[in-house]
Formats: structure tokens, C-alpha cells, sequence
């Protein structure tokens, strides 16, 4: 088996790059292991790791065979322990294996065990939990009120009318006319009913209110029950019986491994504007002879007929869509159009700099998620092996933002001139569309992102590209 070393210059912990690489070296001799390289990352990065991303494009290869990355310890991986976990699960999310040089036989547990040992500002967060418990204990509204209530005098929940008969309206279709959450959305959009926000209602939105507690007249919050703290809009027979038949709905309980689609975020419908998002459906049917047979499709939908049931019924297979796309761009440049020219040079560096953020808030929102998932774990509340599944996902995420920023900040760095902006971004596109097949699914799909601002799609096998400027 072929070993990597990974290894970070730290202070705390007293050791030098040399002596972590000797110890590397006497640990994959001892374990058997061919060493095949190793990645650094040193204590004067300014706080990036230009080795770990070294070591994930590595671990990209499809060539690069089966390979253990071995590391002096868990904690070593990152300046902290977020930092650590974030590293663990996008190595493994790659495929490769995680050797901590302590002898660990469990990495994840261990990675489990020191975050919930960890103290970083509990105090101060036990005293808010605790602030706020006293005040939900109370009956008063922390945060905002549900879908038919406002708060009222001493904070508590009040009846809005008019949208209290829309949640018992809900309700009524779903329980006593069988109506299914996707028919339910449509009804309501059809009679032109709206969210509190005078938008269209959703299938998310529909299932939310049918969960929600509120409605019996219970206020839940931080762990606390209060009965009867306001006036109910649904029974206590009803409600368990439309909890019954939502949960019988839910029969498999298998893992999903969700699919990936190329344009998800640009392709856009034709007939409403809305975004096309990624569907996959598994069709299993019966052949003459008897036997079983199955299949996947993957195609994009409109997300308004989707999630709303507005608009029309407007899909594309996934397959023959991002092939169009690629031939779209292809012929954007074979023809000599190409990028617009760019305008005012400020202009476009803000444009990129505004990115930038929209990434780093994607990065923060991650973060939020994958801590979340190894906090439960840590707390018992999720089993260690669905906090794995989650992480591995969250981290690969990740990586993904991470690539777009990578890209959004060598451009604001360079701040090239718009001639040699144009021409570096038509080299990208040369490269993008010659290696198309070779290139990993997280760079293809970011580097699409940096030239295709929209594409829109109708139902006449049309596609139109509108390219960055």
C-alpha cells in the first residue's frame, strides 16, 4: 500500500518538519508501506495550506491507485479542531484512507470524543441557552412566528385570521380530501393564495406547516413544552392522524447518495425564469419473461412545477442537456464571439470581490453544518455512522467553494487588464472544453460557473448561453 505524509510546522506542539518526516518514514517502514511522497504545510501560511491542497489534488487523480495519508495525529491536521475535522472527512470523501502515527484504530471516534471534550466558549453559550429557556418556559415567542400566529401582548403567539384559515384550509385538503403535498401547493397558488411574504406555496412549505407542533396550541423551543400557551388551529386527533400518514409515506430509509448535476445554478426555464433543478428517479417494471428489471433517470425540472406546481412541465434529461451546453459553448467560440469585452475595470473588480463573499458565506454555512453534524454525534443525539455519511458530504461540498475561491482570488490578485482578462478566460474555456471528460466533476463545474453566467432552456430542444462578462 502507498503512503502519503501530511504534515503541519506548529509551535504548540514543539516538533519540526524534519523530525515529523523521520517519524513518517519509521512508521511506514515499521507498517510496511511504500512511501510515495509527502505534503507540508508551513507555520508562516498566513492561514493557507497550500500543501493540503496539494495533497487534494492529489488524492483527485484517477490513477493515483490506493493510498493511506498518514498524519502524526488527528489534531495535527488542522490549526484547530474544526479546522482538523473539516481535512479528515475531505480526505476520506476522496477515497482514501487515514493513518494517525498515535496508532488509532477509530480516527472518526477519537475525532468525536476531543469535540465534545472541547470548552471553546461554553460558559458564555450555557448562560444564553439558559437565558432563553427561562423566557421559553414562559410561553414567549423566541425568533419568528409561525405561518398563521403574531406575536401578541406578554409575547405570546395571537391568531392572524386570515391565515390561520389557509393553515386549517391545509389541514382539511390533506387530511379529510386526501390531497398529496404537491396538489396542495398547487391548489393554493391556483386560488392564488400566498405566503406571508406574498410568494408562491411550496411543497416545502406545505410539509413544514403539517410538522409543525405550533398548531396544536403547544410551544416548543430549547427542550421546552409549553401546552396551551396559545389558541390551537388543529385538533389533537387530526394532527396525529396527518403525522401518521406523512410517516407512512416514508418506507425506505436506505442512505440517498445524491446525484451531481453540471448546470445546477445556471440552467434556467425558458417559460418562467425559474432555476432548473436536478431530479433522479428509479423506475422498476416487469418484463414479459417475468423478470425484474430497473433503471435511473436523472434529467432537470422546472423547480416551480417542482416545488410549487406552477409553470409547466418542463424537463430535460441530465445527459443530453450538459451535452447541449457543451456544444453551445463550444460553438460560442468557435465562431469568434467569445467573451463580451469587458467595461469599466472597477466595475468588474467589485463584481469579483462581491463573488468572493458569496463564497466565503457559502464556506461559513458548511462550516455551521458539518459542525452541527459532529456535535450531535458527540452528544449521542446522531449515530456516529449517519454524522460520517453527512460529514464526508458537508466536506466535499467544501472543497467545492473552496476551489471557487481559489479561482476568485488568483483573479482579484492578478486584476488583469480586460484585454488580459479576455484572453485568460477564453485559454480557461480552450481548456475547459478540450479536457471536459479528464477534468474532476467540483473543477469542471466551478470552472463553468467562472463563463456561464445563465442558460436558458425551452421545450424546442433550445439552449442560449449568456456568458460572463
Amino acid at each position: 500500500m502507498r503512503a502519503i505524509g501530511y504534515f503541519r510546522e506548529s509551535a504548540q506542539r514543539g516538533e519540526t518538519l524534519a523530525q515529523q518526516n523521520k517519524a513518517f518514514l519509521e512508521f511506514c517502514e515499521r507498517e510496511g508501506y511504500e512511501v510515495a511522497g509527502s505534503f507540508v504545510d508551513a507555520a508562516s501560511s498566513n492561514g493557507h495550506a497550500p500543501g493540503f491542497r496539494q495533497l487534494v489534488a492529489f488524492l483527485r487523480e484517477r490513477d493515483k491507485g490506493f493510498v493511506v495519508v498518514v498524519i502524526p495525529s488527528i489534531e495535527a491536521l488542522g490549526g484547530d479542531l474544526r479546522d482538523a475535522a473539516r481535512r479528515f472527512f475531505q480526505i476520506e470523501g476522496l477515497g482514501a484512507q487515514i493513518a494517525p502515527m498515535t496508532g488509532t484504530t477509530d480516527p472518526a471516534a477519537d475525532l468525536v470524543t476531543a469535540w465534545g471534550a472541547q470548552d471553546v466558549n461554553a460558559r458564555l453559550g450555557d448562560r444564553v441557552r439558559a437565558a432563553m429557556r427561562k423566557k421559553a418556559v414562559k410561553g414567549e415567542v423566541l425568533g419568528r412566528p409561525p405561518y398563521g400566529y403574531k406575536v401578541g401582548n406578554r409575547r405570546r403567539l395571537e391568531l392572524i385570521p386570515e391565515e390561520a384559515v389557509v393553515v386549517r384550509y391545509i389541514f382539511r385538503l390533506y387530511l379529510n380530501e386526501g390531497m398529496g403535498i404537491r396538489l396542495i401547493a398547487r391548489r393554493l397558488n391556483g386560488e392564488d393564495l400566498k405566503t406571508r411574504r406574498g410568494g408562491n406555496w411550496s411543497m416545502v412549505s406545505i410539509r413544514d406547516i403539517l410538522r409543525n407542533r405550533a398548531y396544536l396550541g403547544t410551544y416548543s423551543r430549547f427542550g421546552v413544552r409549553v401546552p396551551g400557551s396559545h389558541p390551537p388551529l388543529v385538533s389533537t386527533e387530526d394532527f396525529r392522524m396527518v403525522q401518521d400518514r406523512l410517516n407512512a409515506r416514508r418506507t425506505s430509509y436506505a442512505p440517498r447518495v445524491a446525484s451531481q448535476f453540471l448546470l445546477s445554478g445556471m440552467a434556467h426555464c425558458g417559460h418562467c425564469g425559474n432555476k432548473l433543478i436536478g431530479v433522479s428517479r428509479k423506475q422498476s417494471w416487469k418484463r414479459q419473461s417475468g423478470e425484474k428489471v430497473s433503471n435511473s433517470y436523472r434529467y432537470y425540472q422546472c423547480e416551480s412545477r417542482t416545488n410549487q406546481s406552477v409553470c409547466g412541465y418542463h424537463t430535460r434529461r441530465a445527459d443530453d442537456l450538459e451535452a447541449q451546453a457543451r456544444q453551445a459553448l463550444s460553438d460560442a467560440f468557435s465562431i469568434g464571439s467569445g467573451f463580451p469585452q469587458a467595461g469599466d475595470d472597477a466595475a468588474v473588480l467589485a463584481e469579483q470581490q462581491l463573488e468572493l463573499e458569496r463564497h466565503r458565506a457559502r464556506l461559513r454555512a458548511i462550516d455551521r453544518r458539518l459542525g452541527g453534524y459532529i456535535d450531535a454525534a458527540s452528544k449521542g443525539r446522531l449515530p456516529k455512522e449517519k454524522m460520517h455519511t453527512l460529514s464526508v458530504g458537508a466536506a466535499g461540498d467544501r472543497l467545492g467553494v473552496e476551489d471557487a475561491i481559489e479561482i476568485a482570488e488568483r483573479r482579484i490578485a492578478e486584476h488583469l487588464s480586460a484585454s488580459d482578462r479576455k484572453r485568460a478566460r477564453e485559454k480557461d474555456v480552450a481548456h475547459l472544453l478540450d479536457d471536459w471528460d479528464e477534468i474532476p466533476f467540483p473543477e469542471r463545474q466551478s470552472a463553468l460557473r467562472e463563463v456561464v453566467a445563465r442558460i436558458t432552456v425551452t421545450d424546442d430542444q433550445a439552449l442560449s448561453l449568456t456568458l460572463r462578462a
